[in-house]
């Protein structure tokens, strides 16, 4: 499932920014103090204007015109959703014609410490 996930992501920052020259797209991750797991995926890509953020993960929902991008609308939701699964959240930033940016967070593993060596 996550691996659902980044292809989602990676996907939509080679869709988005397909049409740049340089195309850039960048991925980070940074461990949290408390054992969780933020990544980063951002692109330089047509972006989005943030007025229209709580739009980008419900289903259906676009905020490009499919002519100009093609797409079902249901990639980002589908990302939130698996996060959401795993306790995990994912959030944007954006600005139209520099790009977006998208981080998600999972929580460290569940039970990571109980378990010993296996017998």
């Amino acid at each position: 499932m996550i691996r659902q996930v980044w292809l989602n992501l990676l996907g939509n920052a080679v869709k988005y920014s397909g049409n740049r020259e340089p195309a850039k797209i960048r991925v980070d991750y940074q461990q949290q103090p408390d054992g969780g797991h933020q990544f980063t995926v951002s692109d330089n890509g047509a972006g989005f204007d943030m007025a229209y953020a709580g739009k980008l993960f419900g289903v259906f929902q676009r905020l490009h015109k499919a002519s100009d991008y093609p797409g079902t609308g249901i990639g980002l939701a589908s990302v939130r959703r698996v996060l959401t699964r795993h306790g995990g959240r994912i959030w944007a930033e954006a600005e139209p014609d520099v790009g977006a940016t998208f981080h998600f967070y999972l929580p460290p593993a569940v039970d990571a410490d109980k378990q010993g060596p296996s017998a």
